[in-house]
């Protein structure tokens, strides 16, 4: 098995590696790759272990997808790393900046704290688990069966994305869902006490999702003394979709 991350890598330039969130892949964020491409970066879109186009494996938590980060980091000889990480990938950016402090130039920490939040995808893990592509055999039918459970449109268009043709008949996901829903405890952990990371760091919050509040910021500042925190405003959990232009002027200012 090739246990080398899947990335899709974009432009030329100072290396800039982005790590999705849960359930996500690194093509979630491609037109900000493009625009970041122009701007003179080299974007490195990574799918992380378990989803995307990346391995899969029934062990999952922050410390391997940290050293698989560190493996493909050391593979394609990068260094002065601008990392950015959304929701669980912020998580993966946060323990690897504490982790291997002397390859990050810059971190970015989309919308997620370093605490431990209390399980809240259970809805949809469920659906995902409701869904048999034996009998839900085109992309209408699978929508048509989380919408059961998951009433937001735009969170099943972003879990639809994950849907491929396995064969001419059958649809599969590309995720992982048996890891992911086994090891889902691990996705919710916070930051180990006692970790710093003193480098530059970002943190953007969307205005009206509530992942990061106003009483987590001595949390940032004693893990991460430098950070500077700032809002997306008119954007939820997916600031950087709800927002792009915001969330874009302000990441592109900072590196």
């Amino acid at each position: 098995m090739d246990t080398l991350l899947h990335a899709k890598i974009v432009g030329e330039g100072k290396p800039l590696l982005i790590l999705h969130g849960f359930f996500g892949m690194g093509d979630n964020w491609k037109s900000h790759a493009n625009t970041l491409a122009k701007d003179g970066f080299q974007v490195h879109l990574i799918d992380q272990r378990n989803h995307g186009r990346s391995f899969h494996s029934d062990a999952f938590n922050y410390e391997l997808l940290v050293e698989d980060l560190h493996a493909y980091i050391h593979t394609h000889n990068l260094e002065n790393i601008r990392l950015l990480g959304h929701s669980m990938g912020g998580k993966t950016a946060m323990l690897f900046a504490v982790k291997y402090p002397e390859l990050i130039e810059k971190l970015i920490i989309a919308d997620i704290a370093p605490k431990e939040y209390p399980p809240h995808h259970q809805d949809i893990i469920k659906a995902l688990n409701t869904v048999d592509f034996s009998v839900q055999t085109s992309r209408r039918l699978v929508d048509a069966k989380l919408s059961e459970l998951i009433s937001e449109v735009g969170v099943r268009q972003f879990l639809l994305k994950n849907t491929y043709r396995k064969t001419k008949e059958e649809l599969a996901f590309r995720f992982n869902l048996e890891s992911l829903t086994k090891n889902y405890q691990e996705v919710i952990v916070g930051l180990p006490s006692f970790t710093v990371f003193e480098g530059d760091t970002l943190f953007l919050r969307g205005e009206n999702s509530g992942y990061i509040q106003k009483e987590d910021e001595p949390l940032l500042k004693a893990h991460f003394p430098n950070a500077i925190i700032e809002t997306v405003e008119n954007s939820g959990h997916w600031l950087h979709a709800e927002n792009p232009k915001d969330f874009y002027s302000k990441l592109i200012k900072f590196i």
